[in-house]
């Protein structure tokens, strides 16, 4: 999943995304709204943590900015006010959750969790596709009762594709969502990582879960 940070204070803001990449996502980090924006323009997100308090345009701004293009992305604010009526007018202007400063680095990945759950059509944090069990919480991998390991880069593609099960992702919508803005790697990175998640998920199973569909990606899908 990817992830937007706009936090102005650099310590917090290098830490935060440190530790989301740890957890295998994909993470843009700005340091104001204005920035903000100008991300939330141009590339699809799972979800936005937000400072309220910083320059050129706060969060709330940013939050509104969201709301008014329609778009229901799970948003947290993150912020030093910690009065009643403070969180009261975040939640009321469209936040999903709201973190006070400071606060336990666990907390806020289990509402990353929590939050980006929210976009999909699980309930919980294990996803099954057939006799294969991908829980999000844990980041655990299981198929048949027998544990996956997997590399961060891995599970995150894995999970991606088990969040969209029988739906095609092409090498683009792949590489834009697991990995940052300023990315550059190889044309053929996504291929390599299909090929070491077919090894490892299908290799030497008799239904193959992870399907190429020809010129234009690949699916996880259940075999019927």
């Amino acid at each position: 999943m990817r992830i937007l940070i706009a936090e102005d204070e650099e310590d917090m803001n290098r830490l935060i995304k440190k530790s989301l990449e740890k957890e295998g996502y994909g993470v843009d980090a700005c340091f104001d709204g204005k920035e903000a924006l100008y991300y939330l323009e141009h590339t699809d997100y799972d979800a936005a943590i937000l400072d309220i308090m910083m320059p050129e345009a706060d969060g709330l701004t940013v939050l509104k900015a969201i709301r008014k293009k329609g778009l229901d992305l799970p948003v947290m604010f993150l912020t030093a006010k910690d009065s009643i009526p403070d969180r009261v007018l975040g939640l009321d202007s469209g936040a999903d959750d709201y973190l006070i400063k400071p606060f336990d680095f666990d907390e806020l990945l289990a509402r990353v969790r929590s939050m980006t759950r929210k976009r999909t059509p699980h309930t919980s944090s294990a996803i099954t596709i057939g006799d294969l069990t991908l829980d999000t919480g844990s980041h655990t991998v299981t198929r048949a009762g027998k544990t996956i390991d997997l590399s961060s880069r891995e599970y995150s593609i894995l999970e991606y594709m088990c969040m969209n099960p029988g739906i095609v992702l092409s090498r683009e919508k792949i590489e834009d969502h697991i990995w940052n803005y300023d990315y550059s790697g190889g044309s053929n990175v996504v291929d390599v990582y299909i090929s070491y998640l077919r090894k490892k998920i299908d290799g030497g199973q008799p239904h193959k879960l992870i399907r190429t569909v020809w010129g234009a990606g690949w699916m996880i899908k259940e075999d019927q």
